[in-house]
């Protein structure tokens, strides 16, 4: 086995309790590396095997026990020095919230430590009749009964867990009472207040009754060129540390920086994204943030960014004396969408969204989408139960986050996700997402590359896909405009690809303000020891692109799914810098398509053959 990999994997059956591990393919890694690739070849191989025995993807239950969840990390995680290296990659074989592939990624400390217990990934198949946990302590596991914890919020269960272990480096990744109440926005928290939240992998593990996963070991990865390594790590945390992004705004103001950035760029969506302009941008952003809330910073597990912040209300009526964040997607889905302005409520709703278990991006976004159908009349007041859900009203913001998570009253609905729930009251253009899943903080009508990646990505509405607001806003590594369709196709493709290596490596996907491929590839080089060329990391996020896009192909999803709203297709940005302006898609996405080798959003055979996929 090459170096950067512990060598086993550890497969977890539910349904009959019993734990296998198996070794860590060479193979497969050198075509995937780990994280999200490795797990995507996994998945790809389980849904062969369903489709042999007659199981059909399309009818398969993402709440049954047939869904497979992973738990991944990469040859990067947990290694020191390798920049920003404290992530894992969690996915499912299919969403509740989209139906598709599940897919989710998170920071803190439990993918390292996950890797130091002895295992690069853990495979959890079929479900349990009752609550259980596993437990992973120096190459030993276990699962154990869970029913005292069943109920518990993610704060109890980590620190109660935590506790139960003897050893060093734990970690604790759970759900809340979100996942336990299969709410399709559930998320899975680590380590308190980092969240693998989109496409409601928490709802995946409560259908499973499994409540956590706890880790504890001292194992750590080897490096095949220690000397060679040791000087690529200095001079890429070098470029961190000196990048005016990762070295100043990022640390200083965390993600929230960008509230401001966005807004003056027009492309901060606003009112369930009616406009692309917040007038109140600036009391909800990352400096009002720094400057009233914030007591101190947080960094993940190797990182040397520190963008993670601690955060308190310290009177009122949405007090909460300690707590994380929020960070930008959270400040602008839970504030910027709804309106809401302020940020007692926001860091409150935040704080409830990790307590319970919630992916905040898609909590804040379903909010605004009942808001909108609500002051449109679309909504029985009947239904809402009493719940005054106004654009701007902060109250009924944090009480909403409590009844989603529970599902009570209004909650039952909201816990749908917006696709869902504007289709029941009549109105399914509301709903601001892609294949189901609630788009983040970039308005495409103000960058245009980021609708050809919003609707190209195959988890659904999703920008750290492809992140082309780095080039198109940030002018990293170049500035282009933003307003131009034209050549946003190669940047998209190009990001995309990346991305799946930053995702499979695993660390953080901010190290791409100031690092690139060369830098990734010296990288994994020297890590394991293989020869690899910045066009061969590249080939490899290629492959993991187009497999992942065979398997959501299974799901149904095609050409028509690679598409965006209606508002935002239709509907010019009203005010602005871009006033006037619609998301240009169709010969964005033809383009994108020839890049690619697909036809109507499905890969050809040809394309296939070129990146040694096996189908």
């Amino acid at each position: 086995m090459p170096r950067g990999y512990m060598g086993k994997i550890l497969r977890v059956n539910l349904n009959t309790k019993s734990l296998k591990v198996e070794p860590t393919s060479e193979e497969v890694a050198r075509k995937y590396l780990g994280g999200k690739g490795y797990a995507v070849y996994l998945l790809y191989k389980y849904l062969k095997e369903y489709e042999k025995a007659g199981i059909s993807p399309k009818d398969m239950d993402a709440l049954g026990s047939e869904n497979v969840l992973i738990f991944a990390t990469g040859p990067g995680t947990g290694v020191p020095g390798f920049p920003s290296s404290g992530r894992y990659h969690v996915m499912a074989l299919k969403s509740p919230l989209t139906g598709s592939i599940g897919s989710a990624n998170s920071g803190g400390e439990f993918g390292p430590f996950l890797k130091f217990s002895g295992f690069d990934a853990v495979v959890v198949e079929g479900a349990s009749e009752t609550p259980v946990y596993l437990a992973i302590v120096n190459g030993e596991a276990e699962l154990r009964d869970a029913g005292s914890l069943w109920g518990k919020n993610v704060f109890d269960t980590c620190r109660i867990l935590r506790n139960r272990v003897n050893g060093k480096n734990i970690s604790v990744a759970c759900i809340g009472p979100a996942g336990e109440n299969l709410a399709y926005m559930a998320g899975i928290v680590n380590d308190e207040h980092r969240a693998a939240g989109r496409t409601g992998l928490g709802a995946v593990m409560g259908s499973k009754k499994l409540k956590a996963i706890v880790v504890s070991g001292e194992e750590k990865p080897p490096v095949a060129k220690p000397k060679e390594f040791a000087e690529v790590s200095k001079r890429c945390l070098d470029a961190l540390k000196t990048n005016a992004v990762t070295g100043v705004g990022l640390p200083i103001y965390g993600t929230a920086i960008l509230i401001n950035i966005i807004n003056t760029a027009g492309g901060l969506p606003y009112k369930n994204w009616q406009t692309g302009v917040n007038p109140d941008a600036e009391k909800i952003s990352g400096e009002t943030l720094a400057e009233k809330y914030l007591t101190s910073q947080r960094s993940c597990w190797g990182c040397p960014i520190g963008c993670g912040r601690v955060t308190s209300v310290k009177s009122g009526p949405f007090q909460i004396l300690a707590s994380e964040g929020p960070e930008y997607e959270s400040v602008w889905a839970l504030g910027g969408s709804t309106a809401i302005k302020d940020l007692d409520a926001v860091v409150k709703a935040n704080h409830y969204c990790d307590e319970l278990g919630l992916d905040s991006i898609s909590m804040g976004s379903t909010i605004a989408a009942a808001m909108e159908l609500n002051e449109r009349g679309y909504i029985p007041q009947e239904d809402l139960q009493g719940l005054d859900l106004r654009f701007g009203n902060a109250a009924a913001l944090v009480e909403a986050v409590w009844r989603t998570a529970y599902k009570v009253g209004f909650g039952k609905y909201l816990a749908l996700g917006s696709k869902r729930l504007c289709e029941i009251y009549g109105h399914p253009e509301l709903s601001m997402s892609v294949k189901g899943l609630e788009m983040p903080a970039y308005d495409p009508r103000a960058m245009k590359g980021m609708g050809l990646n919003y609707a190209t990505s195959n988890r659904g509405g999703c920008h750290v896909t492809g992140y082309t607001v780095s080039p198109e806003i940030l002018g990293i590594p170049e500035k282009i405009d933003p307003l131009k369709a034209e050549g946003k196709a190669v940047w998209v493709k190009i990001f995309q690809d990346f991305t799946c290596v930053v995702n499979s490596t695993v660390n953080c996907l901010f190290t791409t303000f100031a690092l690139g491929m060369k830098d990734y590839a010296e990288l994994l080089s020297a890590v394991t020891g293989w020869d690899l060329t910045e066009d061969e990391i590249l080939k490899i996020g290629e492959r993991i692109y187009n497999l992942e896009r065979v398997i959501i192909n299974k799901y149904g999803y095609d050409g028509k799914d690679d598409t965006l709203p209606k508002r935002l297709l239709e509907e010019p940005m009203p005010e602005g810098p871009a006033k006037g302006h619609i998301t240009e898609l169709e010969k964005m996405r033809e383009e994108y398509y020839k890049l690619r080798g697909w036809i109507n959003g499905v890969p050809t055979k040809e394309k296939l053959v070129e990146l040694e996929i096996e189908l």
